[in-house]
């Protein structure tokens, strides 16, 4: 492990709020996005941008470097350990259908963190490798059609078996995320409730200010 490695790593065993957005092309509102929600108090953000060119990857992806470099915050490519090395991100994120942890690490090497997402006990218990889970749907959500919602139980699960930090995630909101908490979640990841907001920024400090128990 580097000393890089080992800084990333700490900033995420302190993170509560992870936040997953597009580019926001259709909005125009990037860097205006990025700074309200980084002030607000976000750990993470992740893009997302699942149909994009390499390029275009690169390109938004140096406007997140620089925002979260600013606030201390991370900065997350979604699938595309390639890219996430190239923009010089600080890690990736990857689906159950996405490639093998193991082979992930052989291309981002031991500084970069590498996220896995889980839907069930197994899913949990077998993402070795991976320097955090994502665990969800905790509620059904148009960002994964067709994945069914797994509730707080297997929130439950996480907090008594993961032997990595987790994030729930799927449908949270300010309405939905004291039951996660409730079911032992300290860390949540979300897209519609903050990249869909009226107000981005107040949305991010409520999340967060729902997300004030220790980390451990």
């Amino acid at each position: 492990m580097t000393a890089l490695g080992d800084r990333r790593r700490d900033r995420l065993a302190r993170a509560r709020l992870y936040v997953v957005t597009d580019a926001r092309d259709d909005r125009g509102d990037l860097d205006a996005f990025l700074e309200a929600i980084l002030s607000a108090g976000v750990d993470i953000v992740q893009l997302r941008e699942k149909e994009a060119e390499a390029g275009d990857l690169l390109r938004w992806g140096a406007r997140f470097r620089d925002a979260n470099g600013r606030h201390g915050a991370l900065f997350v490519v979604n699938d595309r350990p390639d890219i996430a090395v190239a923009a010089r991100a600080d890690g990736v994120h990857l689906g159950q259908e996405d490639m093998a942890v193991d082979d992930a690490r052989a291309i981002v090497g031991p500084e970069l963190l590498i996220g896995r997402s889980t839907h069930s006990p197994q899913q949990v218990d077998g993402a070795a490798g991976a320097d955090y889970i994502g665990v969800g749907p905790v509620h059904a959500t148009p960002t994964k059609l067709g994945r069914p919602a797994v509730g707080v139980d297997l929130v439950r699960y996480a907090a008594a078996h993961a032997r990595v930090p987790f994030f729930a995630i799927g449908g949270l909101d300010a309405t939905t995320l004291p039951d996660a908490v409730r079911a032992g979640a300290t860390r949540a990841a979300v897209v519609r409730a903050i990249s869909e907001a009226a107000d981005p920024e107040a949305a991010a400090r409520a999340l967060r200010a729902a997300l004030a128990v220790p980390v451990g």
